[in-house]
């Protein structure tokens, strides 16, 4: 029977030039007729520790005073059946050689979108894509992301792949929690220790996982699925 799923993206240290070894992109899924409810249950989690039910959720904000709050978030979507992940981590962008391959560096960008998500897509099912808004002129390349995917699932009538759109991630628990696993992973692959708190969330992690997040899962994981990219491995 057809399903159709939300899916929620963000990334973490994206840029080229930004003096960060590592970039992640990831996405949190959940069935569309599910989409209100599991936003009320992270909204209710943030009230029942004190906060606001509007307050946003970001790795950032992650401190000793809110540390209970996230280690709950990361236990609640380990026990929802119905959220999902799934990240792509380039350890080291130093590596990257896009004038071999005559791309830009946004060009590599959308090609890593595009690893993301086709591993997601299922036959049979339908699927709405939301990205946190990266700036004002990503929509023509969002379109031409969107023709990839379809393309690449035969999809020409984009019947499976219905949306890519921008949306803002204040707007949306799915995606803020998308945010704080993205950025458990940027944290740990770029070798950082400078936060107790940070760590505890990330050990909560590797615990309710049980897999390191240094290397990759099997691509068939469904629950937290990670690919650790190497230019090997796809260039």
């Amino acid at each position: 029977m057809s399903e159709t799923f939300n899916i929620y993206c963000d990334e973490s240290c994206h840029l080229e030039h930004d003096r960060q070894p590592a970039m992640v992109l990831g996405a949190v899924w959940c069935p569309e007729s599910q989409r209100a409810s599991v936003a009320r249950a992270i909204r209710a989690l943030k009230v029942q520790h004190g906060l606001a039910s509007n307050f946003e959720i970001k790795w950032t904000k992650v401190s000793p005073a809110k540390l209970d709050f996230y280690l709950a978030l990361i236990d609640l979507f380990f026990s929802d059946s119905r959220l999902h992940f799934r990240g792509i981590v380039i350890p080291d962008k130093s590596k990257l050689n896009h004038s071999v391959f005559d791309q830009s560096h946004d060009d590599f960008y959308y090609k890593m979108y595009f690893q993301l998500l086709k591993v997601i897509l299922e036959s049979g099912n339908r699927y709405r894509v939301y990205i946190d808004i990266k700036d004002t002129r990503s929509q023509q390349k969002l379109t031409k992301l969107h023709d990839y995917l379809a393309n690449a699932q035969y999809d020409f009538n984009k019947e499976m792949i219905e949306r890519i759109q921008q949306v803002h991630s204040c707007e949306i628990e799915q995606l803020q929690l998308a945010d704080v696993l993205i950025g458990a992973l940027s944290y740990l692959h770029r070798g950082l220790q400078t936060s107790p708190a940070k760590q505890a969330v990330i050990e909560r992690i590797k615990a309710e996982s049980g897999f390191s997040l240094k290397r990759s899962t099997l691509p068939s994981e469904k629950k937290l699925n990670v690919f650790v990219w190497t230019p090997q491995a796809m260039e």
